[in-house]
């Protein structure tokens, strides 16, 4: 039976490898058909060549450029906590699907979750360095064993995690009380 269906999405914030990545492609579709150009000179028609892979490094660019725009998307439909990350609204992939009643703990802040070990990690963060904001829940799955995911829930998801959490969970999520 499903009770209700709350969703969230979340962009993945623009990080210096992202712009390393965009400048190393820039640079590539410039620098070699360039350099078949120069050597058209001792070479015929690889000035041709050159302008062919050029049209086609445009493409590639465009492709990489757009690659970089990453969602995550939150879902709750019943007890299932179900996260999907969107690349530029062209290619969905589930990250994880898990019940609300199997997350064994949800910390903000890694002060606690830094000592621990995780066979997984599944990352769904704007950022995932940003270890102040981010949410970190602790489940267990029976091919992994125990799991960790990273992510950002605003309060609506959080509200419609609440009635499926286990008790003492919830109270030391939303009334910070603990038994």
């Amino acid at each position: 039976m499903m009770e209700g269906f709350i969703e969230q999405v979340v962009k993945r914030d623009k990080t210096a490898k992202n712009l390393a990545i965009k400048i190393i492609a820039v640079a590539l579709l410039v620098l070699i058909p360039l350099t078949f150009v120069f050597l058209a000179r001792f070479i015929p028609y690889l000035g041709l060549v050159g302008f062919f892979l050029f049209l086609g490094g445009l493409y590639i660019v465009w492709y990489v450029f757009s690659s970089q725009r990453v969602e995550f998307e939150y879902s709750i439909a019943g007890d299932t906590l179900d996260i999907v990350k969107i690349v530029s609204l062209r290619k969905r992939k589930r990250i994880v699907n898990v019940e609300i009643k199997e997350i064994e703990d949800i910390v903000v802040g890694d002060d606690k979750i830094s000592s621990m070990h995780f066979r997984k990690v599944y990352y769904a963060a704007k950022n995932a360095n940003n270890t102040k904001e981010n949410h970190y829940a602790v489940f267990t799955v029976p091919a992994y064993g125990k799991c960790l995911l990273v992510f950002n829930p605003n309060e609506a998801i959080l509200q419609g995690m609440k009635p499926y959490m286990r008790k003492e969970l919830m109270l030391k999520l939303f009334y910070n009380k603990t038994r």
